[in-house]
Order: structure tokens, then C-alpha cells, then sequence
């Protein structure tokens, strides 16, 4: 990559902190109804997996998927307002923080359902081979959703038909409150590759580029019809599952100790210094310009009307009423 790619790169990630971060404040304000999960810590497995597809692939995630979303170029207007439930937000404002989806750019949508965006991919890859396009498939999904009966199905259709189709698992090393060493059997997602004929890579999800080239290698194979992959992200979410979450399944030391050794955001500034990419003024230009873009959009979306009452039932059924019986 070059020195502007790489700098992208960088941007993205920090893009993706300052909405999460901004997220946040917002939420403890009580401006965001419902719940929110943050993506804070995961910035390398987004943005390296989504800079190694077209704007025409597909992705489905996950209930903690703005990450994913700014990743593949979501408007972050439109996404603000999604959160606060106005009814320029991408669904009008019935679908929240969990429910975002932006078809012009592939994001075929977020899912409150752990293992939901399984079956959506498995049919957006099927449609790419039936249509014959050299678009790919690919599904973010957390360690918990790999213990779910629609991950074996998916893995298992897509490869006895050679979908393109990448599956992308973002483990943070806990499912919900659960700690994968005692969840996960066999200790790795991308080890049960094998049970399918598939590959399966295990990557440290932390660096953005080792993602990305990994993620490149999967995404090649399946444009060249030879099925699907599985690419293991490890990775560590530094908020709690949800905003507001206890966290009484973890300790603050092993938190502050990921956040010290492993931010992925740091460690990729530290490279880009170093080999003379970045340099502190150009870090402080972005990092302004990022804020002053954040801002603006979390205060367009804020200041933007909420949906009227009788547009409860619109685009909620194909001909916009509820038929009886």
C-alpha cells in the first residue's frame, strides 16, 4: 500500500473511534433511546477487513457493527441520526443503534439477532453466483455467534456450493459475559475451517494490515470461484458489552492492560511514525478534521425532525397496512 492508503487507513480507524467515543456521550446524556454497543478496540479487524473490498461486496454484522459501517463508507449523518431515532436516519428511525443498513454501498444490514447475518449472507452469496458477478459476501460475527447453529449451516451451504463469501470472525474473547476459553471448544473458530474443506486463518486482529492482507487472500479466492474462508480477528472490545454493562466478568487491570499494549490505533500510529508516514502535524490536521466532522454530524442528525406517528406502519409492510387474519 501506499503512503495515502496507509494514511486512510489510520483515518478510518480514528473515524471510527470518534463516532463511538461521541456515541457514548451521547447515550449518557440519554439522547440515545434503547442500547448501544461500542466497537471501541476493534477499529483494526473493520477497517482492514472492509479496505480489502469494493464498495459493490456485500457485508452483514452485528449488533456492534458501526465500526463495519463507517468502514464500508456509511454516511455518518445518516448514522447519528439512525441512533437518535429521527427520520432522515438510513431507517427512518425505526431501527437504531442494531438495525442499520445502506444497500447503495452493500451493508445489507446490522442484526440484534447473534447469529442473524448468517443466512442473509449465505443468500446475498448464492445471488452473486446465480447472477454471475464478481461481487463477494462477507459476514462479521463475535466468537458467541460461532457456537450458533446458523454458523455450521452457513459454513456448510457455502461450501458444497463455492459461495464467495467471507466469514469474519471479530472474537474479543468474550460472548456477552462469557469468556471464550470456556465457550469456544477447540479453542479457535478458524480451526473448524477444516470440518468443511475450507481455509481458516487466525490473525491478530489488532493490526490492521495483517487483517487486511489476510482478509485480501480470502476475498481473492472467493472472486475466483473457489469458495469460502474463514478469518479469525483477535481482537478486545475496551468498552463493556453494551453501555452501561458492569463488566463484573472481567477485571479493570485486564482491561487497562489491553488498552496499554494492544490499542490498535496506537500501535498503528507508532509504525506510521516510524517509517516516516505520519508525522505529529498531520496526525493533529486529521484528528481535528475528524472531530469537527463528528461534531457536525452528531448536531445536523440531533437537530433533524422525528417521524410523525402515522408513518409507524411505512415500509413495515409491502403495502403499507397490517392485514387482518
Amino acid at each position: 500500500m501506499n503512503k495515502s492508503q496507509r494514511i486512510e487507513l489510520y483515518r478510518r480507524m480514528l473515524l471510527i473511534r470518534s463516532f463511538e467515543e461521541k456515541a457514548a456521550a451521547l447515550f449518557a446524556e440519554g439522547l440515545i433511546p434503547g442500547f448501544i454497543h461500542l466497537s471501541i478496540g476493534e477499529e483494526a479487524s473493520a477497517v482492514g477487513t472492509c479496505s480489502a473490498l469494493r464498495r459493490d461486496d456485500y457485508i452483514a454484522t452485528t449488533h456492534r457493527g458501526h465500526g463495519h459501517l463507517i468502514a464500508k463508507g456509511a454516511d455518518l449523518t445518516k448514522m447519528f441520526a439512525e441512533l437518535f431515532g429521527k427520520r432522515s436516519g438510513y431507517c427512518k428511525g425505526k431501527g437504531g443503534s442494531m438495525h442499520i443498513a445502506d444497500f447503495s454501498r452493500g451493508i445489507l444490514g446490522a442484526n440484534g439477532v447473534v447469529g442473524g447475518g448468517f443466512p442473509i449472507i449465505v443468500g446475498a452469496a448464492l445471488s452473486i453466483k446465480l447472477r454471475n458477478t464478481s461481487q463477494v459476501a462477507v459476514v462479521f460475527f463475535g466468537d458467541g455467534a460461532a457456537n450458533r447453529g446458523t454458523f455450521h449451516e452457513a459454513c456448510n451451504m457455502a461450501a458444497i456450493w463455492k459461495l464467495p463469501m467471507v466469514f469474519i470472525c471479530e472474537n474479543n474473547f468474550y460472548a456477552s459475559t462469557t469468556p471464550v476459553d470456556y465457550a469456544l471448544a477447540g479453542g479457535s473458530v478458524a480451526k473448524r475451517a477444516c470440518a468443511y474443506g475450507i481455509p481458516g486463518q487466525v490473525v491478530d486482529g489488532n493490526d490492521v494490515l495483517e487483517v487486511r492482507q489476510a482478509v485480501e487472500r480470502a476475498v481473492k479466492r472467493a472472486r475466483e470461484g473457489k469458495g469460502p474462508s474463514i478469518v479469525e480477528n483477535k481482537t478486545y472490545r475496551f468498552r463493556g458489552h453494551f453501555e452501561g454493562d458492569p463488566q463484573k466478568y472481567r477485571s479493570e487491570e485486564e482491561v487497562q492492560r489491553f488498552m496499554k499494549e494492544h490499542d490498535p490505533i496506537e500501535r498503528f500510529k507508532k509504525r506510521l511514525m516510524n517509517e516516516k508516514v505520519l508525522t505529529r502535524t498531520l496526525d493533529r490536521q486529521i484528528r481535528a478534521d475528524i472531530k469537527e466532522a463528528i461534531d457536525n454530524a452528531a448536531q445536523v442528525a440531533l437537530e433533524s425532525p422525528d417521524p410523525s406517528p402515522s408513518e409507524a406502519l411505512t415500509d413495515l409492510y409491502t403495502n403499507g397496512v397490517l392485514i387482518n387474519g
